[in-house]
């Protein structure tokens, strides 16, 4: 759908932000991009293309990049912040001057700031103070997006107005987006997912099969689930694009950088060896611990989270911690239905039943 009047800022040169300030260019909207490279900004400005993260792939020649942020946020309707979470709060203090509250902020990002366990739109909320926040997430590969293969999203925001301006701006023909308003789950959701992809990589190396990563992709759902509604997010999201569809995507695609990740893992590389070669951000190397630790304190039961913090951090070889995993408690299949408590009292009353 077409918004010539809209003026929309991307801040962030990576892959993903780089996709969407192509798809806005497409429907119309006047597009500027941020990004502190100089030379990347005058690559993509001049010769349409993002040499560094999207190589092989035609940027609408409309985008402007710019490593001066006064211009790209002049005049904006609409901000994409698509900055790794390690420099969000950052880059958001840089822009606040330059902001005003009738503009709708949405976050693309997909982690989870150490500090105080909070999520990239509550950051924005907590500089900024405004009310038209949201957060895109869903099974987004960027390079398929660039490359126009047909793919669906979700925007999340307690805020319709949002919700609607980010469908107008973004939505098209072979890029479909989805609403909600559980801003929470949804992104909850996109951080999580990040985990169990380098779980999933990992088991690939190990030569497990099909039947192993579809249980490893629903246990992996439950445990996500299970979390997050501890963290107050509505089961339900997990149903959607940006629990299910994420997961699926992001647990069966080499294209992954999480899943990459835990692939050289599985071959015995270090995590400083697997992190150097992918030469990105896996955000879900950090998610795992600050998750782990966050379980530990809430008394969430999350044993692959668990599993692959001792694989990451502790240096506990990948297949030995596939076999413990195994070993764990047959519990509740979907909590939601049977709650895993009643299982453990049917044990205790009941015992083990005999073979």
């Amino acid at each position: 759908m077409s918004d010539q009047s809209l003026r929309v800022a991307v801040l962030g040169g990576g892959s993903f932000g780089t996709a969407l300030a192509s798809i806005a260019a497409d429907n119309g909207a006047e597009v500027r991009q941020w990004m502190r490279d100089p030379e990347l900004a005058a690559q993509i400005t001049n010769e349409h293309r993002n040499g560094r993260y999207l190589p092989d792939y035609a940027i609408n020649a409309a985008v402007v990049a710019s490593t001066q942020m006064a211009e790209v946020l002049e005049g904006a309707e609409l901000v994409l912040v698509a900055i790794p979470s390690k420099a969000f709060r950052e880059v958001v203090r840089q822009a606040r001057p330059l902001l005003h509250e009738a503009q709708i902020l949405v976050s693309t990002t997909k982690g989870i700031q150490e500090e105080g366990f909070k999520l990239m739109s509550q950051i924005l909320e907590e500089e900024t103070g405004f009310a038209h926040i949201g957060v895109i997430s869903g099974p987004n590969l960027a390079s398929e997006i660039a490359d126009k293969q047909l793919t669906a999203t979700v925007i999340a925001s307690d805020d319709p107005q949002t919700r609607t301006r980010v469908q107008t701006a973004l939505g098209c023909d072979y890029f479909r987006v989805y609403a909600s308003n559980d801003r929470y789950g949804v992104e909850l959701g996109g951080a999580l997912k990040n985990i169990y992809a380098i779980a999933a990589g990992m088991a690939a190396a190990l030569g497990m099969g099909e039947n192993t990563r579809s249980m490893l992709m629903t246990r992996a759902l439950a445990e996500m689930s299970r979390f997050a509604v501890d963290q107050g997010a509505n089961p339900m999201t997990f149903l959607g694009l940006a629990g299910v569809g994420d997961l699926i995507v992001t647990c069966s695609s080499a294209l992954s950088r999480n899943y990459r990740v835990g692939q050289a893992l599985g071959e015995g590389k270090s995590l400083e060896e697997a992190v150097e070669a992918l030469g990105q951000v896996a955000e879900g190397v950090n998610t795992v611990r600050l998750v782990r630790d966050k379980a530990h304190e809430d008394g969430v039961y999350m044993p692959l989270a668990e599993g692959l913090y001792q694989v990451l951090f502790k240096g506990v070889p990948a297949r030995d911690m596939a076999r413990l995993l195994m070993l764990g408690e047959q519990s509740s299949d979907v909590e939601f239905v049977l709650p895993r408590k009643d299982v453990q009292q049917d044990r205790r009353e009941g015992g083990e039943p005999h073979g």
